[in-house]
């Protein structure tokens, strides 16, 4: 029996649309230098940047020119990327208005409703991310929720953009942005910071700094990859590296008697009420 086999030609990705980047800060810059690993050209970018130190940055650092303030060249992009911080957004939105109306507008500023970003711009063709800082080295996490009036092809064109900076979730309720930003936005901060403490403990137990700190990252990056790939939850996994009597039972019940699970739940739910009030501080129209 003869069997035909078809070869189809490999399909290359659409390219993507020219990008409007408004702010030209970290965030902006780890999504900028992800897409030119993945070979987008340079030339597909126009960045508002009002700060010349950062237009020097960008220019040295990834060869990409950007202008002082909003002008005509952004009305040939198709997507805009709002990288500003919270209490500078909405000042930023009508300086740009008039040059993005056509464009789709994806918002990676904590705590701004969509209603708020819909207003200042004119348009309802709007995205909320919220990254966080490990997309400077590829390995973020960011949280997305679409407005209703974005198509299916929209979003897949929010998750090419931001594809090259680590993982995406999408969110089917925009309230739950609040918890993404207090747990994995705001969340490197908690692990540096319990980084900082390990290094400290093995510096009184006698270690180098060097020593501890290569110690402490290396436990967080072993644990986290074992959590990744592990089909144990969390508490299995604990509960497998935890021995009755031995050291870290010890450790555990140290901080179980301190109850730092709870102080630290507790912690994060103050950067939910937080990001909350970012909109009612920043979110509402200034006349």
């Amino acid at each position: 029996m003869n069997i035909a086999v078809t070869f189809l030609p490999r399909r290359e990705p659409t390219p993507l649309p020219p990008i409007a980047f408004i702010g030209g800060g970290n965030m902006a810059t780890a999504i900028l230098g992800g897409l030119l690993k993945q070979d987008v050209a340079a030339a597909t970018f126009e960045v508002v940047e009002p700060s010349a130190d950062a237009r020097l940055r960008l220019q040295s650092e990834l060869r990409i020119a950007a202008h002082p303030e909003p002008g005509s060249a952004l009305e040939r992009c198709e997507v805009v990327v709002w990288a500003v911080k919270p209490q500078s957004f909405e000042e930023a939105a009508r300086a740009t208005a008039s040059f993005t109306r056509d464009a789709l507008h994806l918002s990676i500023a904590a705590g701004i409703p969509s209603d708020s970003i819909a207003g200042w711009l004119g348009t309802d063709r709007v995205v909320r991310a919220m990254p966080n800082t490990p997309a400077l080295v590829g390995e973020g996490m960011t949280g997305l929720f679409a407005r209703s009036s974005i198509a299916d092809g929209e979003r897949e064109l929010v998750s090419r953009v931001l594809e090259a900076t680590g993982e995406l979730l999408w969110l089917d309720t925009e309230e739950l942005l609040d918890a993404v930003t207090a747990l994995s936005g705001s969340g490197p901060a908690y692990v540096f910071y319990f980084i900082e403490a390990m290094v400290e403990a093995g510096v009184a137990m006698g270690l180098s700094a060097d020593d501890a700190q290569q110690l402490a990252i290396g436990t967080f990056r072993g644990a986290a990859a074992l959590a990744g790939d592990s089909k144990d939850s969390p508490q299995e996994l604990r509960q497998k590296v935890t021995s009755k009597g031995g050291t870290t039972h010890a450790a555990l019940l140290s901080m179980e008697a301190d109850a730092v699970k709870q102080h630290f739940m507790k912690a994060i739910e103050a950067a939910r009420q937080r990001a909350a009030g970012l909109a009612a501080e920043y979110g509402q129209a200034r006349g």
